[in-house]
């Protein structure tokens, strides 16, 4: 099987997609070998590969993969991740044999993300075979590690690109952004997050004797009242309000008679621009403290809201849906976060991926024809890139080559 013929099998992105799916790339088990095999199929197409792992607490290390096409002209970078949630129970089919029944393919990450990276790969796949040459560069910045902590994927081979003085100019992230429908909605920006961990301590005693307890309950609901009595505020310009939810309330007690000596409670806060975690931290904190008593605070900020202000990036992308599949897609920041956080700190970031109905729940799938829009979209979006570059002759990134091909860098 020669070279060519590998090139063209990656132009139809159901192949590799399928591949992906096949290897059981859970969280927090090993991605190496999908990674393997997109690095395969990325080395055919020319890309030079450089595998980026990082050690965690615990078994395995986490790996991930960088890939670039072009060492001149300005960087255009996909990135995703192969690493899944579990499966769950109630499947019709295995979760992992990526079978396509009805004109589906189904598998844990063919919506998120692995169908998206299959349907880039295509996409870069068909534009060399057609000019053989890119007017810039193209890379991939693969993570196994998103779904969960995320503090050992992309966050990490950021860093790492900087100390290689490796510059992208513009990112798409793959993430499954559309509800309903292919072409609905693109992604350009995120709402932060932040979890709060709440522990109330009181003295315990006998129901029937409160003057003679500290009972935990009344202060605990007292704060969580002060911090849902009035909204947060009214959203911006791109963001819509921000929301505190209630996620635990745990009193451990299971005597009808007695008194808890402590009582805790957890919640979320989804943020926008007008709101940041150090200042969501202090206000939790008069709030508690407004009430009295005894208590523990743990806040964790697991990002910061972002936006990617409407302009080259954005416009290429919206053009890009538009001319595909007619929609007018929606600029929008809602949903949880993903590794766009990280992202936004080094270039312009946006994400548009498959239709996300049915990630992380049982019989995850995408449509062929889905597959193959989205393939059209990416051919679309780097084609408009490149074609509105500042300059015919591309001023030269920052690149500097590893000095090993496919080199393993460990901290």
């Amino acid at each position: 099987m020669n070279d060519h013929w590998n090139s063209n099998h990656y132009k139809n992105p159901l192949s590799l997609a399928q591949a992906l799916i096949r290897c059981q790339t859970v969280t927090p088990t090993s991605s190496s070998n999908a990674l393997d095999t997109l690095e395969r199929a990325l080395q055919t197409l020319g890309f030079l590969t450089w595998r980026v792992p990082f050690p965690r607490t615990g078994p395995p290390e986490v790996d991930n993969l960088y890939a670039r096409l072009g060492t001149k002209g300005r960087n255009f970078c996909f990135a995703g991740h192969v690493d899944v949630v579990p499966p769950g129970p109630g499947w019709t089919v295995d979760p992992f044999a990526a079978t396509v029944v009805n004109s589906h393919l189904f598998g844990r990450g063919a919506v998120d993300m692995k169908g998206a990276i299959a349907c880039f790969v295509a996409a870069v796949a068909r534009i060399l075979g057609c000019q053989k040459n890119l007017p810039g560069s193209v890379s991939l910045l693969i993570t196994g590690d998103e779904e969960g902590v995320a503090l050992h994927g992309t966050r990490r081979v950021l860093s790492w690109l900087h100390e290689h003085e490796e510059k992208l100019d513009a990112c798409l992230v793959g993430e499954p952004t559309n509800p309903h429908s292919l072409g609905e909605m693109i992604k350009i920006g995120r709402r932060g997050s932040l979890n709060a961990q709440l522990h109330v301590f009181g003295l315990q005693g006998h129901v029937a004797y409160p003057h003679l307890a500290d009972n935990p309950l009344d202060r605990l609901l007292s704060m969580l009242m002060a911090l849902r009595s009035y909204p947060l505020d009214n959203g911006s310009a791109h963001f819509q309000p921000s929301t505190l939810t209630l996620t635990n309330f745990d009193v451990g007690n299971s005597s009808p008679n007695v008194i808890p000596a402590e009582a805790r409670a957890a919640f979320n806060i989804r943020f926008n621009d007008r709101q940041t975690g150090e200042g969501l931290k202090r206000w939790i904190r008069s709030c508690c403290d407004s009430i009295g008593g005894r208590y523990a605070l743990t806040c964790t900020v697991s990002g910061e809201p972002f936006l990617t202000a409407p302009g080259q990036l954005t416009h290429v992308v919206h053009k890009a849906v538009h001319e595909v599949t007619g929609h007018t897609p929606v600029l929008s920041t809602s949903g949880g976060t993903s590794d766009a956080r990280f992202i936004q700190t080094v270039c312009p970031v946006v994400e548009f991926g498959l239709v996300g109905r049915t990630m992380h729940k049982k019989d995850e799938s995408t449509s062929l024809a889905d597959l193959e829009v989205l393939t059209e979209i990416y051919q679309h979006v780097l084609e408009g890139y490149f074609a509105n570059s500042p300059s015919a002759k591309y001023v030269p990134s920052t690149y500097k080559e590893p000095q090993e091909r496919a080199g393993r860098d460990r901290e």
